[in-house]
C-alpha cells in the first residue's frame, strides 16, 4: 500500500461513521425538506415520548415492518421539542407481555437537519445488529437525536439531550402496532451513540421511572470529552470532531467560538458544520474541507482549560452508572479516535463503583468498524439481560 493510500485509510478509519452507509448527502438534503419533520407548537405540546405522527418505510429488515416517527421530547433546557427517528417491529402480534425493545443510539452523522439517519437510504444497514435483533423478536427504537431531521442545530455530544431522545423513542415504540406494552428495554450505541447510551443509563430511572432498563451496551463510546477534543487534533478525524463540537455548542449554549477558534479557520469550521457523514464520499469531502485546519485551527493549546468550554466538556462527560445496571463495552485495539486506554479507564471507574462490566477488546478493529464488529456480541449480551441471566463481569481481570 502506498503512503497516500495508508493516510487515506487512516482518515477513513478515524471517522465515526457506519461502514455500510453509501448514500450521498445530496440525496439526504432533498428528503429533509419534507413536511413530515415539521411540527407546530400546538403539535409539540404534550407529554415527552408521545407520538406526533408516523409513516411506513420501505426496505425494512426481513420479517419486520418499519416506521418513520416524529415524537415529543425535551431540549437541553427542558422545553418541549419534536424529535424524529425510526422504529422497527417484527411482523406478527406482540408476545404476551409485549416485546422487549432495544434503543439504538447512532454514531456521528453530522450536526444539521439533513444529516438525520432516518433520511438515509440505507438506514437499516446502519443499525448495527438490526437483523439479529429482529430475529430475536425485539423491537428497535432508533432516534435521530434532536436537531437531526427536525429543526437544528443538533446538540452534538450533549449527553442529557441525546439520552432523553433515546428514552422517548422507546416510549414511542410501545405505541406502535405489534409492540405491546412491555416496559423492558436495553440501549446499544456506537461512538457518539455510546456516549448517548451511557447517559441513558445515568438518567433512566429519574426520566422514565415507568420503564425498566436492563442493560447498557456501548462500542467505542465518547467517555472523556476533554481528552477526545485535545489528543486527536493532529488527525483529520480529531479536527473534524472538535470543529463539529464547537460549532454546535456555540449555537446550543452560546459559547464564544472566537475564544478557541482562529478567525482564519472559521470558513472551514462553518463548512464542516453543514456537511454530513454518511458515506465514503462524504468522508473524503470532509477530509478536503478540513485540510486548512492542519495549518491553523485553535487559538489555545487546550480548549479543555478555557471557560465555558471546560465546564461544558465536564458536564457532557459521562460519570459512573448506577451499579444495578450492567454494562457492555466494546473497543477496537487500533481505534485512533477513541483510544483503547480511555475506554479501559472508564471501565475501571465503573468497576470501582460496583458495576458489572463486560469488556470486549477487538484486535485490529478501528473506530469506524467498532459497532459493526461488536454487534453480535452486544446483541447476545442484551439477550441474556432480557432473559434475566446474571450479568458477567470482567472487573478485576487484567
Amino acid at each position: 500500500m502506498s503512503v497516500d493510500a495508508k493516510r487515506l485509510a487512516g482518515r477513513i478509519a478515524l471517522a465515526a461513521v457506519s461502514a455500510f452507509a453509501v448514500v450521498s448527502s445530496a440525496t439526504v438534503g432533498a428528503k429533509a425538506q419534507t413536511p413530515f419533520y415539521q411540527a407546530s407548537p400546538e403539535e409539540i405540546a404534550g407529554p415527552p415520548g408521545t407520538l406526533i405522527r408516523q409513516e411506513p418505510m420501505l426496505g425494512a429488515p426481513d420479517g419486520a415492518a418499519a416506521y418513520r416517527v416524529l415524537y415529543r421530547s425535551t431540549n437541553p433546557e427542558g422545553g418541549p421539542i419534536a424529535v424524529s427517528g425510526v422504529v422497527i417491529v417484527p411482523v406478527g402480534p406482540a408476545p404476551e407481555g409485549g416485546r422487549s425493545i432495544v434503543a439504538w443510539a447512532h454514531p456521528t452523522t453530522g450536526i444539521v437537519p439533513r444529516c438525520a439517519p432516518s433520511l438515509a437510504m440505507f438506514i437499516f444497514q446502519q443499525i448495527a445488529g438490526s437483523r439479529e435483533m429482529v430475529e430475536r423478536g425485539y423491537a428497535i427504537a432508533a432516534t435521530d437525536y434532536p436537531g437531526l431531521g427536525t429543526p437544528g442545530p443538533h446538540p452534538y455530544l450533549v449527553g442529557n439531550s441525546e439520552a432523553r431522545a433515546v428514552i422517548d423513542a422507546v416510549r414511542v415504540a410501545r405505541q406502535l402496532p405489534g409492540v405491546g406494552n412491555a416496559n423492558r428495554y436495553a440501549v446499544w450505541g456506537h461512538s457518539q451513540g455510546g456516549q448517548a447510551a451511557l447517559f441513558t443509563g445515568l438518567i433512566a430511572k429519574s426520566y422514565a421511572p415507568e420503564l425498566h432498563l436492563v442493560g447498557v451496551a456501548a462500542a467505542a463510546p465518547a467517555t472523556d470529552l476533554a481528552t477526545l477534543m485535545t489528543d486527536d487534533l493532529n488527525t483529520s478525524g480529531g479536527r473534524n470532531l472538535t470543529a463539529m463540537t464547537v460549532w454546535s455548542w456555540a449555537r446550543v449554549f452560546g459559547a464564544p467560538i472566537n475564544s478557541v477558534i482562529a478567525p482564519t479557520a472559521m470558513p472551514a469550521v462553518d463548512r464542516l458544520g453543514t456537511e454530513c457523514i454518511e458515506s465514503i464520499y462524504d468522508i473524503l469531502m470532509r477530509d478536503r474541507t478540513s485540510k486548512p485546519l492542519a495549518q491553523e485551527f485553535l487559538t489555545v493549546a487546550n480548549p479543555a482549560v478555557v471557560e465555558p468550554w471546560r465546564a461544558l466538556l465536564a458536564r457532557n462527560t459521562p460519570g459512573t452508572l448506577p451499579s444495578a445496571i450492567p454494562v457492555f463495552l466494546a473497543q477496537g485495539s487500533t481505534d485512533g479516535l477513541v483510544r483503547p486506554a480511555v475506554t479501559r479507564a472508564y471501565m475501571q471507574r465503573l468497576c470501582r463503583a460496583g458495576s458489572r462490566v463486560r469488556m470486549l477488546v477487538m484486535p485490529n478493529v478501528n473506530h469506524g468498524f467498532a459497532g459493526r464488529d461488536s454487534a453480535g456480541a452486544a446483541v447476545g449480551w442484551i439477550a441474556d439481560r432480557f432473559a434475566g441471566r446474571p450479568a458477567p463481569s470482567d472487573c478485576g481481570i487484567n
